[in-house]
């Protein structure tokens, strides 16, 4: 906790370049390396929108960041990544790390990783989404990440425990 993050400048499928700095918030960013293929982030994904659209309320920026070999895995191409935002009303930039090297610098070893920045834009937050299992009943859900991201708006920094997020290894390129 508390690591400087490196900065970022990554293209969306479109082509648009998204920096680091411009996504985040006046209170913070929320950083997930996600990818379209992985069941983890098909499982999340409705509630890691949700949870964004929120945080967004709050001043805090989000950014989903695609590190994963498309070529080898045509699932996460660009034109299916647009498919699996619009599919999950993304409200956040979607973007491509071709080279893999943002994945390596941030430290991400699977799909999801979230990483929560406080306004700062140090390191307060690695953990999971939420508390939910597969097929679990979401009514007693415990957002994680949401309340660790409000409490860092607000302090500057996440009290509660913090989980690891479970998921895909990221595929890296040979």
């Amino acid at each position: 906790m508390g690591w400087r993050a490196p900065a970022f400048d990554l293209p969306n499928p479109d082509g648009q370049q998204h920096t680091l700095a411009a996504s985040m918030g006046e209170n913070g960013v929320l950083v997930a390396f996600i990818c379209n293929h992985c069941p983890y982030v098909q499982a999340v994904a409705d509630r890691l929108s949700a949870d964004a659209r929120e945080l967004q309320k709050r001043g805090i920026g989000a950014v989903a960041v695609m590190s994963n070999d498309y070529r080898n895995y045509p699932d996460d191409s660009p034109d299916k990544m647009k498919e699996f935002a619009a599919q999950h009303g993304f409200t956040f930039p979607y973007l491509i790390d071709e080279s893999q090297s943002v994945a390596r610098e941030w430290g991400a070893v699977c799909t999801p990783d979230f990483f929560g920045l406080n306004r700062d834009g140090l390191l307060q937050y690695r953990g999971r989404l939420d508390d939910i299992r597969p097929n679990q009943d979401e009514s007693n859900r415990v957002p994680e990440l949401l309340n660790a991201m409000i409490e860092i708006a607000e302090t500057g920094a996440a009290s509660e425990p913090q989980h690891p997020s479970m998921g895909c290894s990221i595929k890296w390129k040979k």
